[in-house]
């Protein structure tokens, strides 16, 4: 894979504002109405991140990322969870071939866009088979270490309605994925052009607007952006506002929260605040570009207490509060 090199920083800012907006109006000939979500989806994987995606069934959360993975000129490959799912048919195994050699046959998981559908669906030993891939970047079966290609992303999708049957994400499991986003259903005039355009014949070819080389540039660029002392002050407190018990603890914590975001978040927070700066064409992150990723960021990071819960008070509402 050869190495794409600009001018400077500055022209590499440009191209990477450039493509984000030829990759938008590609995947967009598709996804109608989820502007933010492509946008998030985009950040997270410029960011080297991966996303848990929400919503209910038939929002098009498969077609978003295999039109996502086309436009990126991306591996994709699907992988349904099921609770007989088991770690080898995500990784892949080793089998004897014709002369009594082991040879290792990759699994799924050997893509660069994975699309873990219903992760919660599966036990936990095969939950974490994946989990551990999206962190190390790599596979060990029967004690060989098997690296993954670059660049890697998981998006796993979990359904909010039914939960029997099913087997939560544990809090620490949860902090692994960059975003938290949620899928909601489509604008009346959204949902009218998506009728029309599904229920015909026409056929919208995808494009690739970026290769693997490039998206890595980017990714590399990202950690290059300069961020002011101030908006990185601004992102660490506002993680140590939602710790209840803490010294910089908000009242609204204090009150409706039982735990609060790990040091991952602040991170997260800097780093999605770089790119979206970035894909608005801007070189260096405000306080404007780490409160549009603080909602999704945080989301799954924080868990409401008791009276929260019984006040109808939702995550969304706290993270506002202490914004």
């Amino acid at each position: 894979m050869s190495e794409v090199k600009f001018t400077s920083d500055v022209a590499a800012a440009e191209a990477l504002h450039g493509a984000f907006q030829k990759l938008n109006a590609e995947i967009t000939k598709v996804i109608i109405g989820q502007d933010e979500v492509i946008r998030l989806l985009v950040t997270a994987i410029f960011c080297q991140g991966h996303c848990l995606l929400v919503g209910v069934p038939g929002l098009a959360k498969t077609l978003l990322i295999q039109t996502l993975a086309k436009a990126l000129d991306l591996k994709f490959n699907r992988i349904q969870f099921t609770p007989d799912l088991m770690p080898s048919d995500i990784l892949g195994a080793e089998t004897l071939d014709k002369d009594r050699n082991f040879r290792f046959i990759r699994g799924p998981i050997f893509a660069n866009v994975i699309l873990a559908d219903e992760i919660n669906r599966t036990p936990p030993k095969t939950q974490a088979a994946l989990l551990e891939s999206m962190q190390e970047y790599a596979v060990t079966v029967a004690g060989q270490s098997h690296t993954l290609d670059r660049p890697f992303f998981v998006l796993a999708t979990q359904n909010p309605i039914e939960q029997e049957g099913t087997y939560p994400l544990p809090e620490a499991q949860l902090d692994r994925f960059m975003f938290n986003i949620w899928l909601d259903y489509p604008t009346y005039h959204a949902e009218l052009e998506i009728v029309k355009n599904t229920t015909s014949n026409k056929v919208n070819e995808i494009s690739p607007v970026l290769h693997a080389n490039e998206i890595i540039a980017f990714q590399q660029l990202v950690r290059k952006v300069p961020v002011a002392d101030n908006v990185v002050e601004y992102a660490v407190k506002l993680v140590h506002k939602t710790r209840p018990g803490k010294e910089l603890a908000a009242a609204t914590a204090n009150d409706y929260l039982e735990w609060g975001a790990g040091p991952r978040a602040s991170q997260n927070l800097i780093l999605a605040a770089k790119c979206n700066a970035l894909l608005n064409g801007k070189y260096s992150p405000d306080i404007e570009d780490v409160q549009a990723v603080a909602i999704p960021v945080l989301r799954h990071r924080i868990v409401r207490n008791f009276k929260a819960e019984a006040e109808g008070i939702t995550v969304e509402n706290i993270i506002k509060r202490l914004m």
